[in-house]
């Protein structure tokens, strides 16, 4: 079983994110669950939604407590917020900042997982060059099929597709696309970031 916590804030499409990618596991034959978690909150507001996959049918309902992945879509909550409690030692992390990990205060992380799984990514100006509006979750998704191969980007694609429409899908799958390259690329995040 494969798991993710994703945690950002209301109005930035976490429940979306986790929808998504269940969806793309669906599309390359894994069982798949989503959900959220919260309660009365606002627009702004912390929120975290979760994503299990696996090949066998998946049982447990729980939230997520040790996750393969934690992917942060607002880097304003890596101080307030125990974002990577948990997270299993071998696990992956992805920031949403145009940042790196040094300029975001989180040295202590690379010591304690590996620096090669750990990525940030400017996926909240990508996604606004590409559809308008800086909402981070499709680019993001990109992001981690390429840094963990859990998903396809076609998978990815198609579940965008199946969510947004046609018209939506386009700006969102080439964000999710230019993310996709851009962690697989490697290239340093100073070469890549957006204005």
């Amino acid at each position: 079983m494969f798991s993710v916590r994703i945690h950002g804030r209301g109005g930035q499409g976490v429940v979306t994110a986790a929808e998504l990618l269940a969806h793309a596991a669906f599309a390359v034959g894994l069982e798949a669950q989503a959900f959220p978690s919260f309660g009365s909150e606002r627009m702004g507001a912390p929120v975290t939604a979760f994503c299990r996959t696996d090949d066998r049918p998946i049982r447990l309902r729980e939230p997520i407590a040790e996750p393969d992945a934690v992917i942060v879509q607002d880097a304003t909550l890596l101080h307030h917020v125990d974002v990577f409690g948990g997270l299993v030692a071998d696990g992956y992390v992805l920031i949403n900042s145009a940042r790196d990990i040094g300029q975001l205060g989180l040295e202590e992380l690379l010591e304690r997982h590996q620096p090669s799984r750990i990525v940030t990514v400017p996926a909240s100006e990508i996604a606004r060059s590409h559809t308008g509006r800086p909402i981070p979750n499709a680019a993001l998704l990109g992001a981690l099929a390429a840094l963990c191969g859990l998903v396809s980007l076609d998978g990815l694609g198609e579940a965008i597709e199946q969510r947004f429409g046609a018209t939506a899908a386009a700006g969102n799958s080439a964000a999710a696309r230019e993310c996709f390259e851009l962690v697989r690329s490697g290239r340093p995040l100073s070469e890549t970031a957006h204005a």
